[in-house]
């Protein structure tokens, strides 16, 4: 799910070391600034989402969180929340709306193409194009957009990013594959762990098991695991270290809460993700 507002790329790195399968992962403790992020040449500690904390899903703007919140899901433009965890949200595997032109001027080989040449794009968000993971090479390339990204977030002193669209192969009419994503999130996970960052698997639930063995992801964020019956097989791999956010327009929220199988991090969003000062925000959590 993304809403309106979205991020634009901002500054990277070559992807070499994690090509070479030697990118090493951040280990043991390492002093930051006050903001979060570490100081210059310092390595930071990679810290997975804690089991059980409640986490706000924040894309369509940053606000104060409501007592009891302990974690946001903010967009790479957006700034971390002093004192909580805070997870930085990157879409890694499609295009942003606001960027389309960008891709299809300056590197149009990375943007997948369908019959007649025409660039596919995603059916519920027909401004992402789906970019081409289909070739190591274009893998290593893309890994380096998204790696902007990354950096980004991790100078502003988040604790972890979330990549969305793991399952955007669904949508591409068999010209991409789940061993290619799977190929691709190993690299942007990696390159997040060697920034210090914990990576979130977002959604593909049937391959959360796949996806942490893999790629390596630290924790999961979903959306309407209970709607869709998901969420015992998504704590099946991830225990209590899952985000879950269900919609205001889906089933009943008293549901989700009463469900045996919810995760502890379940809350209620106004599907656009607004603002307090919308007369369209819902939040709610189950605690």
């Amino acid at each position: 799910m993304r809403p309106a507002i979205r991020h634009r790329a901002l500054a990277g790195l070559a992807v070499v070391a994690a090509l070479a399968g030697c990118a090493p992962l951040a280990e043991g403790p390492a002093s930051t600034s006050p903001g979060g992020a570490a100081p210059t040449g310092a390595v930071r500690a990679i810290e997975s989402l804690p089991e059980g904390i409640l986490v706000d899903y924040q894309l369509g703007g940053g606000y104060a969180p409501a007592p009891g919140v302990e974690g946001v899901v903010r967009d790479s433009t957006d700034v971390p929340e002093p004192g909580l965890y805070s997870i930085c949200y990157v879409n890694a595997f499609q295009s942003q709306p606001g960027d389309r032109e960008e891709w299809l001027d300056e590197r149009p080989e990375l943007v997948l193409t369908g019959e007649g040449g025409e660039p596919v794009v995603d059916p519920g968000w027909p401004d992402e194009l789906l970019l081409d993971t289909s070739t190591a090479t274009n893998r290593a390339r893309l890994a380096e957009f998204v790696d902007r990204d990354i950096r980004s977030c991790a100078s502003a002193g988040f604790s972890a990013v979330e990549f969305d669209n793991l399952d955007s192969f669904s949508r591409s009419g068999g010209a991409l594959s789940v061993d290619a994503a799977m190929d691709f999130a190993r690299l942007i996970v990696d390159l997040a762990h060697e920034s210090g960052l914990a990576a979130a698997q977002k959604n593909a639930v049937e391959f959360a098991e796949r996806a942490r063995a893999e790629a390596g992801f630290d924790f999961a964020v979903v959306e309407q695991c209970h709607e869709f019956d998901e969420c015992a097989v998504v704590a099946a791999t991830y225990g209590d270290a899952v985000v879950d956010v269900e919609y205001s327009d889906a089933s009943a929220f008293a549901d989700a809460c009463a469900d045996p199988d919810r995760v502890s991090s379940t809350i209620r969003r106004d599907r656009d993700l607004t603002t307090p000062d919308s007369p369209d925000h819902v939040f709610e959590a189950c605690r």
